[in-house]
């Protein structure tokens, strides 16, 4: 089991003597990334703020290593854990080498003089978030991406044990997002940190985190892993998900089924409908589905959005029983559509069931619907 680098005993945690979470037990091991996750003012930003002390717990504990954290002097700390908290940071004449340079400081004495050492260290935790480009560059002058890959290169070069983020990917596009998630995961990977973070991305929690700890309701609502957290209604429990759904297979949201009688009839698979299932579905259209075998990338998008569909089980031929099923949901809509371009042992029903609805005059090219 690797080392833990921070955990909480009851921990109580709020504003001016208000409890807004309480009873958190979270531990944090080294080399892995732990994320929380919940809705807005459930207590996930007081809960980091606690346990960097820039809040006082109002109850319990927070250890650094075997610790307790008030008993560290801010020296100590500062080199123990690194924090980036949500906002944006307003500079005076500062080159991005210059704001990287402050996360030294712990390690220079009371003049901020940098040794060599010091600037190894700078230069590495700027090559390291690939921002070498722009290392002199004034740092109010660049984009809100680059601005959170120089603060992430100021918390490396602290070399800390600990790293603290709130909301990290907020302001930034896909792309950004992205490389600060495989920065983390190199982080945790090749040098031992423990991730600590808040995030409102569900997808990118599911596919990044080792743990994740949901609140809710002033206290945590469940802690496991991604594979136990998206499974089954957890997420739509803890997000009160009344309209819609949560698809765990992708961790992300769909719109509701349309209880009503279909009007199209998709004949799809292998991933080929996704996109003309979630057209239907923006528009209005109320649309049956199949068939669809229960390991298909189409299943879980065809069970969140379908008004109707039929399955196959994984590795079977389509049963002459589903087959006929499928037909007669089919000859009650008004149109069919077929988006598979390819046909195999598996799923040759489908080709017949393409060829029945050009027989009955209701195959429709998928263009209608785009």
């Amino acid at each position: 089991m690797n080392e833990i680098k921070l955990s909480t005993e009851a921990l109580s945690a709020g504003y001016d003597k208000k409890v807004i979470v309480e009873g958190v037990e979270i531990k944090a091991e080294q080399g892995k990334i732990l994320t929380l996750i919940g809705p807005n003012g459930a207590g996930k930003s007081t809960i980091l703020k606690t346990i960097c002390r820039q809040l006082r717990p109002l109850g319990g504990a927070v250890y650094i290593g075997k610790d307790r954290l008030e008993e560290l002097s801010g020296n100590q700390l500062a080199r123990s854990v690194s924090v980036l908290l949500t906002g944006r940071i307003k500079t005076e004449y500062m080159r991005c080498i210059d704001v990287v340079e402050t996360g030294r400081y712990p390690y220079t004495g009371n003049l901020g003089i940098l040794s060599d050492k010091d600037r190894d260290k700078v230069k590495e935790a700027i090559r390291l978030v690939d921002a070498e480009d722009i290392a002199e560059c004034d740092f109010d002058r660049i984009s809100d991406g680059q601005r959170q890959r120089i603060m992430l290169a100021g918390a490396i070069c602290r070399e800390p044990d600990i790293l603290i983020l709130d909301e990290p990917t907020t302001f930034l596009d896909i792309k950004y997002k992205l490389e600060l998630m495989n920065i983390l995961k190199k982080l945790a990977a090749e040098r031992h940190i423990a991730v600590i973070m808040s995030l409102h991305e569900l997808e990118l929690a599911q596919r990044v985190s080792d743990t994740i700890v949901c609140i809710k309701g002033n206290c945590i609502y469940r802690t496991g892993t991604p594979e136990e957290i998206f499974s089954g209604s957890c997420i739509e429990e803890l997000y009160g998900v009344e309209k819609g759904s949560f698809c765990e297979a992708y961790g992300s949201p769909e719109l509701g089924k349309i209880s009503s009688q279909p009007a199209v009839f998709v004949i799809g698979g292998g991933g080929s409908g996704i996109a003309l299932y979630r057209s239907l579905r923006r528009k209005g259209i109320a649309f049956a589905a199949g068939i669809i075998h229960e390991n298909d990338i189409e299943y879980p998008v065809i069970r969140a959005l379908a008004s109707e569909f039929v399955s196959e089980k994984a590795f079977e031929a389509v049963s002459q029983e589903k087959y006929e099923k499928a037909l007669e949901i089919m000859k009650n809509c008004e149109n069919a559509v077929c988006t598979l371009k390819d046909f195999g042992t598996m799923n040759e029903r489908c080709r017949e069931l393409m060829y029945k609805a050009e027989e009955i005059g209701i195959l429709r090219g998928i263009d209608v619907y785009e």
